[in-house]
């Protein structure tokens, strides 16, 4: 008996170290099976995204998403015709603004967000911008060069990115209709609006269609569809705070200005004067209709040099919009038939002569109606 009990015993033993080994060899087998199909992550590094930055430009100290802008070649050089521009888009930091203007495009932009108006954006250092310059530098009461010297550009700051994008949409292109060759065929148009996409998006941009042609090189401006995404420069003016107390008209430079009660600037434009000295009216004038968005009468008496308005021999109703003789305001003065008015070319305001009135870019024209008044002081000087 003695004899069989340790016999039991021992095979008790060696089942238990038996059982011992055969979960040791399972768990063994199951780690290697987890390793294979589950592999522990390795903290390894991301690989950092390259971004195509012009030689000349800044670089960020740091990339943030979301920030989309434009760094562009430097074309502060440009005497007449925009120079070459990149589309390169890049993430610029949040801590990059506000700072200083470093060319002239974007002085360009920096004094249209202030209501000082170089004119067309062009990136040209031209005589418009030259006025704009100096009316802004008057207004922080700096030395009035006229120019981005190192007095002023302290001074001139951006806020935000100088470029934005413009997704063009179907109603851009349902208002697009061809302008009438004639005034008979004009007064006959629903509307004179926008011709094309490129007239429409250069309006928005307050810039010259030549800049956003270069600001897009790849674009087929003949046959743009919607959805199309346009680089623009960003350009809005605030809302007035206040109405103008009056405008002062300079003949000799091609600008006017309205100012506050307190002789405070609060716009810049350029504007176009009449061809003929005699009608190029000097003095005080005062507002006496404003009208956004208005109608034309075409009056054959004030076109002699036309033909055809002369051959038909009466008034023609033109339709409001963008390409119409006044552009979209007409703000009427207490001299027959005079005006500050918008144009359906901006880009020549202040280049071209008119037949009297004062012609602005339509973006002016607009924002001169949220600054008048019936009443409103106009002094027109030499």
């Amino acid at each position: 008996m003695p004899s069989s009990r340790k016999s039991s015993s021992r095979r008790r033993s060696g089942d238990f170290f038996a059982v011992i080994l055969l979960l040791a060899i399972l768990t063994g087998f199951g780690w290697l099976w987890w390793q294979q199909k589950y592999p522990a992550k390795k903290n390894t590094p991301k690989p950092k995204t390259a971004i195509a930055i012009p030689a000349n430009a800044a670089k960020p100290a740091k990339l943030k998403p979301g920030l989309p802008a434009i760094v562009r070649q430097d074309i502060s050089g440009a005497t007449n015709a925009p120079q070459s521009v990149s589309n390169a888009v890049v993430f610029v930091p949040q801590s990059e603004f506000p700072r200083s203007v470093r060319d002239v495009l974007e002085a360009q932009v920096a004094l249209a967000r202030l209501t000082f108006s170089p004119g067309s954006i062009d990136a040209a250092m031209g005589s418009q911008t030259r006025a704009a310059i100096a009316a802004f530098q008057r207004s922080q009461k700096l030395p009035e060069t006229g120019q981005l010297d190192t007095n002023t550009r302290p001074h001139l700051t951006l806020q935000m990115p100088v470029m934005t994008h413009y997704v063009v949409t179907t109603n851009d292109l349902g208002r697009l209709q061809p302008l009438g060759k004639t005034w008979l065929a004009k007064a006959q148009q629903s509307a004179l609006d926008y011709e094309t996409v490129l007239e429409l998006v250069a309006e928005k941009a307050h810039s010259h269609p030549l800049l956003i042609r270069k600001l897009n090189p790849d674009v087929n401006w003949t046959n743009v569809m919607a959805g199309t995404v346009l680089t623009l420069p960003s350009v809005n003016y605030p809302k007035p705070a206040e109405k103008a107390a009056f405008v002062v008209i300079h003949l000799s430079q091609r600008f006017l200005e309205a100012f506050d009660d307190n002789t405070n600037l609060l716009a810049h434009f350029p504007c176009s004067i009449a061809a003929k000295v005699e009608k190029r009216p000097v003095g005080e004038l005062h507002v006496v209709v404003v009208a956004p968005n208005p109608n034309y009468t075409v009056n054959p008496e004030l076109f002699p040099e036309s033909t055809e308005l002369q051959a038909l021999g009466h008034k023609l109703i033109l339709k409001p919009g963008p390409n119409n003789p006044v552009g979209v305001a007409w703000i009427g003065l207490d001299r027959p038939g005079y005006g500050m008015h918008g144009t359906p070319v901006p880009e020549q305001v202040g280049r071209t002569e008119s037949h009297g009135c004062f012609r602005l870019a339509n973006w002016d024209a607009e924002y001169m109606v949220k600054l008048v008044w019936v009443g409103m002081p106009v002094a027109v000087v030499p």
